[in-house]
């Protein structure tokens, strides 16, 4: 790829900003978001995700669409008319049935088809169903341009492989799989890619199958998980700890160690339903699919019963009583929380009239409220010192400096869900 080019990266959240960063080291890019508030503090260098550290940032951006290289952030569409390759990294949720949300994906493409040009190619990253891009994107792009596809403009596809929050699999240390909607830009896609991912790129034979490869791998992740869970439930009910059959089964050179717990996040607790949605399409009922997604997203409310149960055995009054949930973002040591299943324990609790603190040192007060209607602790000081349930939702390094004997009540309960504390001093674990 020569230096020429000019990339516009369309969103910048926990995919797009690291993969903007990195390509500015080599090219002109502009990084384009229609969140004016993330606007405005990337623009001083600041990043709320922690994906990238200010000061990589601060030292790619410009303030100048001219330069040849540098990262210049917008939300203003004439800044981008300019640039030959587009990049979409939106996100593709999910509603409350479980359906895929393309709104993001038709948005960007309708303003990325109203300045597309001769010879450009547009790259997706957003995670789909097979066939999404060419099936729904192209269109949208041909009708906006007018032009058409692979004659006057190009697509590829090159699923994005970020893990919030992991500082050791970034995006240039990540495999990372391309395509294109000709062998020429295929091979054009996947130079590009080269330039900047160290660890390599893979070049799939068509866009559907990279599409096809970005969905099964966090369907096949779900699937061993919810393997897990029912494994928790059944050892719960045998009191077997689960950790402990884990660990011995994982001695064999074969076995494939996965951890239960809750699975949220905007990938494993959401690709399934994409895949889930062009099966039925195309006249199959995908049953491990959605059994497994059916087993993960029972785990929150379970948690929640069993630490009731628990509360009930030792003579606690539910309705009232206190509990704190430690942790509700997706993950640990990161503030994303994004389709976090934290809130299925809280909710449930919440049926329960139990009197629910959520305590989290890494997710916004404004963002946990804006999503959850929930108030939030972010400061260990605030916590009281007689909770009749302590649920560690979240294993945050900074939790293991909690004292719990203290937090509880003298017949308080602690549902330890990620077996961050040692056994003897929780009640139950998954």
């Amino acid at each position: 790829m020569a230096k020429k080019d000019k990339i516009t990266i369309i969103g910048l959240g926990y995919v797009g900003l690291p993969l903007a960063v990195e390509f500015a080291k080599k090219f002109h890019v502009v990084g384009f978001d229609i969140n004016q508030k993330r606007i405005d503090e990337l623009k001083q260098g600041i990043d709320q995700t922690l994906e990238v550290e200010d000061d990589n940032l601060k030292a790619v951006l410009v303030n100048t669409t001219d330069a040849d290289q540098g990262l210049f952030i917008s939300n203003s569409s004439s800044d981008i008319a300019d640039s030959n390759i587009y990049i979409v990294t939106v996100p593709t949720p999910t509603d409350a049935l479980n359906k895929p949300i393309f709104t993001p994906l038709i948005k960007s493409s309708e303003n990325v088809g109203r300045v597309l040009k001769q010879g450009d190619i547009v790259i997706y990253e957003s995670t789909v169903y097979p066939g999404v891009t060419e099936d729904i994107c192209v269109p949208i792009l041909e009708a906006e341009s007018g032009l058409k596809f692979n004659i006057d403009f190009f697509a590829g596809y090159s699923p994005e492989r970020i893990n919030p929050g992991d500082k050791k699999h970034t995006v240039t240390k990540i495999l990372k799989v391309t395509s294109g909607s000709t062998p020429e830009i295929a091979d054009r896609v996947d130079h590009l890619y080269k330039s900047i991912i160290t660890a390599g790129t893979h070049k799939a034979p068509s866009i559907k199958v990279a599409e096809a490869a970005k969905v099964i791998e966090n369907s096949q992740r779900d699937i061993n998980i919810a393997f897990v869970n029912e494994l928790s439930k059944i050892f719960r009910l045998l009191d077997i700890d689960t950790k402990a059959v884990l660990e011995a089964a994982g001695t064999k050179w074969n076995f494939i160690n996965f951890t239960p717990g809750l699975v949220g996040g905007h990938c494993i607790g959401v690709d399934p339903y994409y895949l889930a949605q062009k099966a039925i399409e195309s006249g199959y009922n995908p049953e491990i699919i959605l059994a497994g997604r059916k087993m993960n997203d029972s785990m929150g409310s379970y948690v929640a019963q069993e630490t009731v149960k628990m509360m009930i055995k030792k003579g606690a009054t539910i309705k009232g009583a206190k509990a704190l949930v430690l942790g509700i973002t997706f993950k640990e040591n990161c503030p994303d929380i994004r389709n976090s299943r934290v809130i299925d324990i809280i909710r449930e609790f919440q049926a329960y009239h139990v009197d629910v603190t959520v305590y989290d040192p890494w997710a916004s007060k404004e963002e946990v409220s804006h999503e959850y209607g929930l108030e939030l602790l972010t400061k260990a000081a605030a916590l009281e010192t007689s909770y009749e349930a302590i649920v560690l939702a979240v294993s945050h390094k900074e939790f293991l400096t909690l004292d719990l004997k203290q937090l509880k009540s003298a017949d308080g309960v602690i549902f330890d869900v990620k077996s961050l504390f040692p056994k003897q001093i929780v009640d139950a674990r998954l």
